[in-house]
């Protein structure tokens, strides 16, 4: 019921911004702006379920709390990184938008390489 919800609010936005696109162009960027601004905070909501899930699941496994914290750091990067790319390209502004893509998986990669190195030691240390 939910995606139900946010997928009427993206339409119905996305609606209202074509409406307007003829009489006020640049209003139509305000109004995506705004409608994915909300759809964002919706999906807020539905991260803190799921960190709190992730720290549940902390407490029956002994795992490293950097690793943990790496994992959230590279959802939310992902999140920012694809919500800022598609509003620059619904803007005109498409390289911007492919810039920022870009960054944000060497981004994640870069944070990411602690847990790659771990795992190779783990795994060398099996192999030993």
């Amino acid at each position: 019921m939910e995606m139900i919800k946010v997928a009427i609010l993206g339409m119905a936005g996305i609606l209202l911004a074509i409406f307007l696109k003829e009489a006020k162009p640049e209003y139509s960027i305000y109004i995506s702006l705004c409608i994915s601004l909300c759809i964002l905070v919706y999906a807020v909501e539905k991260l803190r379920y799921l960190f709190d899930s992730v720290l549940e699941i902390q407490e029956y496994l002994p795992i490293n709390t950097s690793y943990l914290a790496t994992l959230l750091k590279m959802v939310g990067v992902t999140y920012i990184g694809q919500f800022s790319s598609s509003i620059c390209k619904d803007a005109g502004y498409g390289a911007v938008g492919n810039q920022i893509e870009i960054f944000s998986k060497l981004y994640i990669m870069a944070i990411s390489m602690p847990i790659l190195l771990a795992l190779m030691e783990t795994i060398h240390g099996f192999l030993s």
